[in-house]
């Protein structure tokens, strides 16, 4: 089975607090996420949200992840795959580092598996990325407000 897996990291000025209520906030991410349009659903593990997807120049997606991991102000993540589970798995996780200075490092991940993950490399390592950092960046400006 393919396997690929995206990280990026940003530095924030700002309390791991601060930010996790941005990210726990899902219904102002349409206000100001470039990357993740929307989120619908409540944020509990074993749950099932509705998550929107637009990468910077490709075809936006929803679908429909499960929640994995919950731990306040530390991280969260979910599952989703298209179609069916095995042809294009993604584990999306959003990890907050509080670096004891008031500042924290936020990490955006996602580790993608599935038959069909080579279709998709081009796609993921140009636009998907850039969407990943879009969001750091705003997520960053917003935090820092």
């Amino acid at each position: 089975m393919a396997k690929k897996e995206l990280r990026t990291e940003i530095l924030i000025n700002a309390p791991a607090q601060k930010i996790w209520d941005i990210l726990t906030d899902f219904a102002g991410y349409s206000k100001w996420n470039p990357f993740i349009k929307s989120i619908e659903g409540k944020l509990a593990v074993g749950n099932k949200i509705n998550a929107r997807m637009e990468p910077p120049g490709a075809k936006g997606m929803t679908f429909k992840p499960k929640i994995l991991t919950l731990e306040k102000n530390k991280q969260f993540s979910w599952l989703g795959n298209l179609i069916m589970p095995g042809l294009f798995d993604g584990e999306h996780i959003f990890e907050l580092v509080d670096n004891g200075n008031n500042t924290t490092t936020f990490i955006q991940r996602e580790k993608f598996s599935g038959i069909l993950v080579p279709l998709f490399k081009k796609m993921l390592d140009v636009n998907t990325k850039q969407g990943f950092e879009m969001m750091n960046e705003k997520l960053k400006e917003l935090a820092e407000k």
